[in-house]
C-alpha cells in the first residue's frame, strides 16, 4: 500500500473514532460488572477485578513477548531460525510451574469469597421465595406476611400485540410488579428458594446474587443491603412462554419503615371462638331430695 493510501486510511479511522468516542464512552460502565449495594456484591466485584487484572497482566506479558519476537527476529532483519533447538528442560519446568502458581494464587481469594457467600448463619430475617409460571410468592416466615408478586398491569397491557400502547411511555416497562418485596437496610436476610413447576432463577444484579429455584429442592442465599432504594431484576432461567415477563422488585427501606410495613401487612388475627356457657341445671334436679346417709 502506498504512503498516500496509508494516510487516507488513517484519516478515515481517526474520523470514525472521533465520531464514536462519545457514545462508546457513555456506555463504558455498562460493560463491567455491577458493583451493587450489598456485602456480597462488593466481595464478588473485587474478586472479579482482581482476576481481570491478573488476566490482563498475563495477556500483556504473553502478547508482548510474541510481538517483540516477531518484530525483532523477522526475516527482513536477517534473522535465521535455529533449527537445532527442540527441547529445554528448564523452559518446560518454568512454563509448567508458573501457571500452577498463578492458579493457586487466584484460588485462595476465590475460595474465601465462596465460603462467605455460602455462610447463612446469624440471619436476622428469613424469607421463603417460591417461583411459579410466571410469578413469585414471598413468605416472611417469622411474621406470617405472605403475598404474590406478578407483572404490573401497565406492562402486561402494553406487551400485548395490538394494544396500541407505546412501551416507551410505560414506567419501568417489564420491570415493575404489583407487589414489591421489602427488606430492611443493614440486615442479614436469608432467602429460601424453591419452585412449584419448573426451574426458575431469582436474580437482582444490584444485590449481587443469583440462585436457581428448583421444584422439590430448597436453595438458600443471603443478602445485606447497605443503601435504601428500589432494585430490579428478572427470572434468569428460561422457564417457558412468559419467561421474559417475570420481573423482581425489591425495596430496601429503613428498619423503622420495615417494621411499620410488616405490621401493616400482617394477616388479621381472628378472634378465638368463645366457649359456650354450660346450660343451667333443671329445676327438678335442683329440688330433688338427697338420699340419707348411714350414721
Amino acid at each position: 500500500m502506498s504512503k498516500k493510501r496509508w494516510l487516507v486510511a488513517g484519516a478515515w479511522v481517526t474520523a470514525a473514532a472521533a465520531g464514536l468516542a462519545g457514545p462508546a464512552f457513555a456506555g463504558w460502565d455498562a460493560l463491567n460488572m455491577t458493583q451493587g449495594v450489598t456485602d456480597l456484591s462488593k466481595i464478588i466485584y473485587d474478586l472479579h477485578m482482581l482476576i481481570f487484572l491478573v488476566c490482563v497482566g498475563i495477556a500483556v506479558l504473553v502478547f508482548g513477548a510474541m510481538i517483540f519476537a516477531m518484530v525483532r527476529y523477522r526475516k527482513s532483519k536477517g534473522a535465521v531460525a535455529d533449527t537445532t533447538f527442540v527441547h529445554s528442560t528448564k523452559f518446560e519446568i518454568v512454563w509448567t510451574l508458573l501457571p500452577v502458581i498463578i492458579l493457586i494464587a487466584m484460588a485462595v481469594p476465590a475460595a474465601k469469597a465462596l465460603i462467605v457467600i455460602e455462610d447463612t448463619r446469624n440471619s436476622e430475617l428469613t424469607i421463603k421465595v417460591t417461583a411459579y409460571q410466571w410469578k413469585w410468592q414471598y413468605d416472611y416466615l417469622d411474621s406470617g406476611v405472605n403475598f404474590f408478586s406478578t407483572l404490573a398491569e401497565s406492562s402486561n397491557f402494553a406487551r400485548e400485540k395490538g394494544s396500541g400502547i407505546d412501551p416507551n411511555t410505560v414506567d419501568h416497562y417489564l420491570l415493575e410488579v404489583d407487589h414489591h418485596a421489602v427488606i430492611p437496610v443493614d440486615t442479614k436476610v436469608r432467602l429460601l428458594l424453591t419452585a412449584n413447576d419448573v426451574i426458575h432463577a431469582w436474580w437482582v444484579p444490584a444485590l449481587g446474587m443469583k440462585k436457581d429455584a428448583i421444584p422439590g429442592f430448597v436453595n438458600e442465599m443471603w443478602i445485606r443491603a447497605h443503601k435504601t432504594g428500589t432494585y430490579r431484576g428478572q427470572c434468569a432461567e428460561l422457564c417457558g412462554r412468559d419467561h421474559g415477563f417475570m420481573p423482581i422488585v425489591v425495596d430496601v427501606v429503613s428498619k423503622e419503615d420495615f417494621a411499620r410495613w410488616l405490621e401493616t401487612n400482617k394477616p388479621a388475627v381472628e378472634a378465638a371462638p368463645s366457649v359456650p356457657a354450660a346450660p343451667p341445671a333443671p329445676a327438678d334436679a335442683a329440688a330433688a331430695p338427697t338420699s340419707p346417709t348411714n350414721g
